[in-house]
């Protein structure tokens, strides 16, 4: 299928927010700014994580990947972002690695 999207067809912004969501696999990035579409890390955003006891709570497996094929959940998040263009966004939930859901601040 053409229009499969992968890891190494992200800019390097989208990557590096990717691999946090990885890196952190449960919990919260807070207060990150998304410009033109795209996340910027300075100011850096806040990252949460949440530590469930008698839990698996490393990194996905998948970080250490050069590239592979995003799953829905990542492709339907960043065309969020997309979409959205200038914003702030105030929570991505983040669920064993994949966006779950996401709280943006809108200019009124």
């Amino acid at each position: 299928m053409s229009d499969l999207m992968t890891k190494a067809a992200l800019s390097a912004p989208r990557q590096r927010l990717l691999e946090t969501m990885q890196r952190l696999n449960f919990g919260r990035i807070e207060d990150l700014e998304i410009r033109k579409g795209e996340p910027l890390f300075n100011p850096a955003p806040r990252i949460v994580q949440d530590i469930k006891l008698g839990a698996e709570n490393g990194p996905r497996p998948e970080l250490s990947t050069a590239d592979f094929v995003l799953k829905s959940q990542v492709v339907e998040f960043f065309e969020h972002l997309t979409r959205i263009g200038d914003a702030s966004v105030e929570t991505i939930e983040v669920k064993h690695g994949l966006p779950f859901k996401l709280v943006v601040e809108m200019a009124g």
